[in-house]
Formats: structure tokens, C-alpha cells, sequence
């Protein structure tokens, strides 16, 4: 395999493996919202063992935020999901890449250890992976 069908084969496997890593994070939040004691690891570290009802409620709408995302960079990557038009997708690729660098910034930026060395460089890869989606060519 040379360097170029390496790097063909990489940005043609991005979408897909920004979907895993999103589904990834909203699995998270799923476990969070149903109770799970990882307060430490999100929203900012500050919350020991199970999250409060609000942050627990704000993780249910983050699953259904992140699940969302995962369908927009599978659209990016050429799978035709539920209509949505490949401007969205594009666009939207383009988006997750700018949230998911700056929310690798705000995790490194932590008090929390879990966010610093966990979702920071998390964050950070989903985002490059975004990037690659967004600059193919959406097939």
C-alpha cells in the first residue's frame, strides 16, 4: 500500500470512526443521565458520584445532541441518512470540527483530571477525525 492509497484509505474511514467516537461520548451521557457515579469525569468535574437532575436531564438532550452528530458525519461519509442533504452534513461536519477543537481546549483547561487526560485529547482526535470528514469529498 503506498502513502497515497494510505491517505485515501484514512480520509475515506474518518466519517466512520467520528461516528464511533461520537456515539462513543453519547453512550457517556447516556450513563450519566441514567446515574452512573462518573460526576468527576464531565461537565467540568464538579460533581462527586451521581450527577444532580438538571446535569442528569442536560445529558439526556447531550445523547440526543451527539447521536445527531454521529448521523452527520456518516451523511458526510456518504451514507444517505434520513434524507438529510449533503449541504447539511457539510456543513455540519465543518461545525463538530470547530465545537470539538474548542472543546478539547476547555477539557485540557480542566480542573478535572478525568477532562484533561481523557476528554481532552479525546475531543481533540474526534476533531482531526471531523476535519478529514469535512475536507473529503462526501462519498
Amino acid at each position: 500500500m503506498t502513502a497515497t492509497t494510505m491517505g485515501w484509505t484514512l480520509v475515506k474511514g474518518a466519517p466512520m470512526a467520528a461516528a464511533v467516537g461520537l456515539v462513543g461520548i453519547a453512550l457517556f451521557q447516556l450513563a450519566l443521565a441514567v446515574g452512573a457515579p462518573l460526576g468527576r469525569a464531565a461537565w467540568g468535574g464538579i460533581h462527586v458520584g451521581p450527577l444532580p437532575t438538571g446535569w442528569r436531564v442536560a445529558s439526556g438532550v447531550a445523547v440526543i445532541v451527539w447521536t445527531f452528530a454521529a448521523l452527520v458525519v456518516l451523511r458526510r461519509g456518504g451514507m444517505g441518512l434520513l434524507g438529510m442533504p449533503e449541504a447539511v452534513a457539510r456543513w455540519g461536519t465543518w461545525i463538530l470540527f470547530g465545537l470539538l477543537l474548542l472543546g478539547a481546549l476547555m477539557n485540557v483547561a480542566s480542573s478535572s483530571v478525568w477532562e484533561r487526560y481523557l476528554w481532552g485529547p479525546y475531543a481533540l482526535i474526534l476533531a482531526g477525525l471531523c476535519f478529514l470528514a469535512a475536507r473529503s469529498d462526501g462519498t
